[in-house]
């Protein structure tokens, strides 16, 4: 398994490699990395901060099937939306199996390399869930269990 150092990612990794605009974003950064997030725009159902007992599901349910950004992603590399677990507008069977549509995001998770949305979820599979490994097919089951145990 490859291993992600994380120690080594600066807090301006993403900022204008310019110096002064580097400088300014960091200054900028440094007055307000301790505030809360406010966003108006979220992939997040409000639900999940509303209620205490919300149930996040399966990691697939809370990290894949509402994320249009991976589907389409995957969609646009020929893997079918139905293999995802996106339901069709008429019904038709869809992929249910989790741990299925898990493993089929862990064999293409190379195509995220580079894009904004491998960055957040490499970015959120380590910060927030503790994944500190490259996703692949091979290690795909043993992440799937770790987050899994986590959202519990």
């Amino acid at each position: 398994m490859t291993s992600i150092n994380t120690k080594s990612r600066p807090d301006n990794r993403y900022f204008s490699p310019l110096p002064a605009q580097r400088e300014l974003a960091t200054e900028l950064y440094h007055t307000i990395v301790d505030l809360p997030l406010i966003c108006p725009h979220g992939h997040v159902d409000p639900q999940l901060f509303a209620d205490p007992d919300y149930n996040f599901g399966s990691p697939t349910e809370l990290l894949l099937i509402p994320d249009h950004y991976v589907f389409r992603m995957l969609y646009s590399q020929g893997i079918s939306l139905e293999s995802l677990g996106i339901s069709r507008t008429d019904g038709g069977p869809t992929e249910t199996d989790h741990r299925r549509i898990w493993q089929t995001f862990a064999e293409h998770f190379y195509l995220f390399q580079g894009t904004p949305t491998g960055t957040w979820l490499t970015d959120e599979l380590d910060s927030v869930f503790g994944v500190h490994e490259k996703l692949s097919a091979k290690n795909a089951q043993d992440i799937y269990d770790h987050i899994d145990q986590k959202i519990q």
